[in-house]
């Protein structure tokens, strides 16, 4: 059976962690993880405050061939990366072992990892590849996506959940919208980033277990 891990990993021990450098940016969360031969990462979003040396510093290591930006919001800005991923020995070991990145998060503490392996033995033989590679991973968690003891509400954390139900309740994916993250985040006590990052992990982990079966094909036609 499929099992799902998050793990925490330090910004300097993969290269992508050095190269979206977190002294110029609040935090960063991957948008388009395409899992190719060269683990490519094309589309990040930058969250506000974004300092004026963020992208000369991306742009300057020595894999990144060019970081366009694609779209501006007021909190956040989606950049795409045209970047050589073949070093990072953190992707490496993920993909050489099938594994299936389903989000990451960047911020100063280090980067939050969500990734799905086929079992436990691919989890536990990409753990002994990162730490031949001298990456240091912490899991903070591993579950199988269909486990009974996820409990009545899909796997959602009381927090995830709160949120969720605060949104949908306030309309925030009402067509159009009937408040902003910014509501919601002074509903909540929180900063109007971290109710976007916990919606999108809410929204996740829902999909995942409502949906997801050991059985369910991993493409649809």
């Amino acid at each position: 059976m499929s099992v799902i891990t998050e793990i925490r990993v330090p910004s300097e021990d993969f290269e992508l962690g050095q190269i979206l450098s977190l002294e110029h940016a609040s935090a960063i969360e991957l948008e388009t993880l395409v899992p190719s031969g060269d683990a490519t990462v094309p589309f990040f979003w930058v969250y506000e405050p974004i300092e004026d040396g963020f992208l000369d510093t991306v742009e300057r290591y020595p894999t990144v061939n060019s970081v366009t930006e694609v779209d501006v919001f007021d909190d956040r800005t989606l950049f795409r990366i045209d970047w050589d991923a073949s070093q990072d020995h953190l992707f490496q070991c993920i993909l050489d072992h099938n594994g299936q990145i389903l989000s990451a998060t960047g911020a100063p503490e280090g980067w939050n990892f969500e990734i799905r392996f086929g079992d436990r033995g691919l989890l536990s033989q990409c753990q002994d590849c990162c730490e031949d590679a001298h990456i240091t991973l912490k899991i903070t968690r591993i579950y199988n996506p269909t486990d009974p003891e996820a409990g009545p509400w899909y796997g959602l954390s009381d927090p995830q959940r709160e949120a969720l139900l605060l949104a949908v309740r306030m309309g925030y994916y009402d067509i159009p919208r009937g408040c902003t993250t910014a509501e919601l985040a002074g509903e909540l006590g929180i900063s109007d980033q971290a109710v976007t990052e916990r919606l999108r992990r809410a929204i996740g982990t829902f999909g995942r277990h409502a949906l997801l079966t050991p059985e369910s094909p991993a493409h649809v036609d």
